[in-house]
């Protein structure tokens, strides 16, 4: 059953009773619940549209692809952290807070470090891996 189908069968049924000359309208509890949730439905239903196109469509951090990377980070206090942030072949450690950020040390990027993504598997995952490969 459709959306619209459940419109046209209340709207139909309000046409209805809007004929009935002399009577007041009638209201039933089951058919302003119904109207209701039907509203609210729809409400819901744009708020999840909106959010998904907001998603798709927003030109936020996609991830490592681009120049800058964010190797780490450890927060200070409630509004403070250090960021190091990888461009190129230089790291940056940066302090960030107060509605700004200051670049506090600069170095070229460790030996055998790799970028993230794409650096040397974490315990659990080489264990895995390994298992797998056992298996097959």
């Amino acid at each position: 059953m459709t959306p619209w189908f459940v419109l046209a069968v209340l709207l139909a049924a309000q046409a209805g009773n809007a004929g009935a000359a002399g009577e007041p309208p009638t209201v039933s509890g089951a058919g302003v619940l119904l109207q209701g949730l039907f509203g609210l439905l729809i409400v819901l239903a744009a708020l999840f549209a909106f959010f998904w196109l907001l998603r798709r469509f927003s030109p936020g951090q996609r991830g490592a692809q681009g120049v800058v990377k964010v190797v780490g980070g450890v927060m200070l206090g409630t509004r403070e952290r250090l960021v190091v942030v990888e461009v190129g072949e230089t790291w940056l450690l940066l302090g960030v807070g107060g509605g700004q950020v200051n670049t506090l040390h600069t170095m070229p990027r460790p030996e055998g470090y790799a970028s993230p993504g794409g650096g040397p598997l974490p315990g659990f995952a080489d264990k895995l891996k390994d298992v797998i490969q056992r298996r097959s």
